[in-house]
């Protein structure tokens, strides 16, 4: 997926009310302002409260499921090619929120853990860096998770 297309996606939800912010690599992308390197995928973090709806758009979008590990995530392929990441967001009232795990430990959400980053000249919403480091611990490194903490392990210091 392009960055483009991420922009365009990511329109399209927003453009429907869906709350939605960008996560995993194309999120560390985001935060520095550039694309870093290629990516397979894009991975989301959605209300969950609207999945339903978002489900319902993408669907009308092209994209169909593959992979329903609910309600940890979802996994969307679209006849092009491009693949979705989907992580429902249970929200709390303090801005934070909890995704279930899958046959595992549920991932919380900071309330600070949700930000705005760029992705091809775009605004758009996305994970912070120190939550991005905080998903990236508890399992052995792949050479790309390697990559993406390089670049946010200066941009949590430098959050403060």
């Amino acid at each position: 997926m392009t960055g483009d297309e991420v922009v365009r996606l990511l329109a399209t939800l927003a453009d429907d009310g869906i709350r939605v912010w960008v996560a995993g690599g194309w999120a560390v992308d985001a935060l520095v302002g550039r694309t870093t390197r290629p990516h397979g995928d894009l991975d989301v973090a959605v209300d969950a409260a609207q999945l339903p709806q978002s489900l319902d758009l993408l669907r009308r979008a092209g994209f169909a499921v593959t992979v329903d590990w609910s309600p940890a995530r979802l996994e969307l392929r679209h006849a092009d090619g491009r693949c979705l990441d989907v992580h429902p967001v249970e929200f709390a009232a303090d801005g934070g929120g909890v995704q279930r795990g899958h046959e595992g430990p549920d991932f919380d959400y900071a309330p600070d853990g949700f930000t705005s980053g760029t992705i091809a000249g775009a605004s758009v919403p996305c994970l912070s860096a120190r939550q991005q480091l905080a998903f990236r611990r508890g399992y052995p490194p792949r050479p790309v998770d390697e990559h993406d903490v390089a670049l946010l392990r200066p941009l949590a210091a430098s959050a403060g």
